[in-house]
């Protein structure tokens, strides 16, 4: 096989290991894939972290990230059976890309990326579905906000529709909303100077989220610059196994960064699968050096805000919330993979008297497109249903903050609350 990612970073995993039992074929990818050692961690009962979403729920060693890895290994090896080939297709569907397993195995197992690659193989034999294609060009159909919310609310109402395309008739397709109107200050207040990227998702489904984000970094008195509107950074193409498109839509939005890296400026994302994307994948797609100066000054929202609090720099006034009722706070499992709930815990803190709780609950089951596939309409509800929406039935008067588009989604439509993102909150607090 040729792999169509960049798989270099395993140039040597594993080389000189008696027991890396590296496949035959697939270079630097098989190496990838050989590095579980098949410690199990991935099959024990645990109650915190992510992994693994679909395992937790299927209870099917097949669908835990060793049990990919193993399956994996005898189709690179040319050993697998039509049977074993069928299940390792359905688990690789089954994977929400949580990132889970890259940050709690033992030896960082990266199945959410090894999918991305599988997908794509897949496609140099099969073209990809309409669904597929229709998933990972969002960005540009986003462009015709009116169109969409016509396409969306046709297929809604019509589930054979949705059925045909391969859709979950249960799980009504999100509607554009108002584009947010930003109209960033001509300076601010001597806090420095940062991008704020209001991607695709957010500026078409939670304009709100970008509206507040943009007050309460002026109001902390940052200069702000806007970009990349019309992008998601390539995470919609690349989640389907589309490289071609995602390394497309990542260099029109390295395009516009450009001079903002040359600037020396931080990028400050929004919706957290959109921005880890710049973190992470884009260092899979062969882009121009420039990426790893992007991947290397992207942050999270909170992690800029909390950064900004260690450094004792952040000046933000904020009034007491001690009248108002509690937070629950669901993490977005790629925050979680890379530790930023941690940097969510130092943000809330800001505001004075607020009571908040993180849920303690794996994958919402929303993860993007995975909620809207028919094939996923049990798993999805499934993992939801877990620990995430016991628990917010156990609090009914609290309020949800959640980053993730996602995640709102999902538990809205499951007859949760409506969420917020943490930028929402700060702004409904500041004095």
């Amino acid at each position: 096989m040729k792999p169509q990612l960049d798989w270099s970073a395993y140039e040597n995993a594993g080389l000189g290991d008696a027991y890396a039992d590296i496949p035959k074929q697939g270079g630097d990818y098989a190496k990838a894939v050989a590095v579980c050692i098949n410690s199990m961690v991935c099959l024990r009962p645990i109650d915190k972290g992510v992994m693994c979403p679909s395992f937790r729920v299927h209870q099917d060693a097949a669908y835990s990230p060793g049990g990919r890895s193993r399956l994996l290994k005898k189709r690179l090896n040319g050993e697998i059976s039509a049977e074993e080939q069928a299940l390792l297709d359905r688990s690789m569907e089954a994977c929400v890309a949580c990132k889970g397993c890259k940050r709690e195995c033992d030896t960082n197992l990266d199945i959410a990326t090894i999918r991305t690659e599988y997908l794509a193989q897949r496609h140099l034999e099969t073209a990809p579905s309409l669904r597929e294609r229709l998933f990972a060009r969002l960005p540009t159909l986003l462009r015709y906000p009116l169109l969409m919310r016509l396409a969306a609310g046709t297929v809604n109402r019509m589930p054979w529709l949705a059925m045909k395309l391969g859709l979950n008739p249960e799980h009504p397709l999100p509607l554009p909303g108002a584009t947010p109107v930003l109209q960033p200050a001509e300076s601010g207040t001597g806090q420095g100077e940062l991008v704020l990227w209001v991607d695709s998702f957010t500026r078409h489904y939670a304009g709100a989220t970008a509206e507040a984000a943009l007050n309460v970094l002026e109001r902390a008195g940052f200069k702000v610059f806007l970009v990349g509107a019309e992008h998601c950074g390539g995470r919609s193409a690349y989640s389907q196994g589309m490289i071609d498109e995602a390394r497309q839509q990542a260099q029109a939005l390295l395009r516009e960064l450009l001079p903002h890296l040359q600037a020396g400026r931080t990028i400050v994302g929004l919706e957290p699968s959109s921005l880890l994307m710049l973190r992470d994948e884009w260092l899979t797609l062969g882009l121009e050096e420039e990426a790893g100066v992007a991947a290397r000054s992207a942050l999270l929202f909170e992690e800029f805000l909390a950064r900004e609090i260690a450094a004792g720099r952040l000046q933000l006034p904020l009034r007491s919330a001690a009248a108002d009722a509690p937070v629950l706070i669901h993490g977005h499992c790629h925050q979680k993979a890379v530790g930023a709930m941690k940097s969510m815990r130092k943000v809330l803190k800001l505001i004075p008297d607020l009571q908040f709780e993180f849920i303690e609950a794996s994958c919402c089951g929303g993860a993007g497109s995975f909620g809207f596939e028919r094939e996923n309409a049990a798993d999805s509800r499934a993992m939801a249903e877990q620990k995430l929406m016991p628990t917010l039935a156990a609090q009914p008067d609290a309020r949800l903050v959640a980053n993730g588009f996602s995640c709102r989604e999902q538990v809205a439509r499951l007859g949760g609350p409506d969420g917020m993102h943490l930028a929402q909150l700060l702004e409904h607090y500041l004095a």
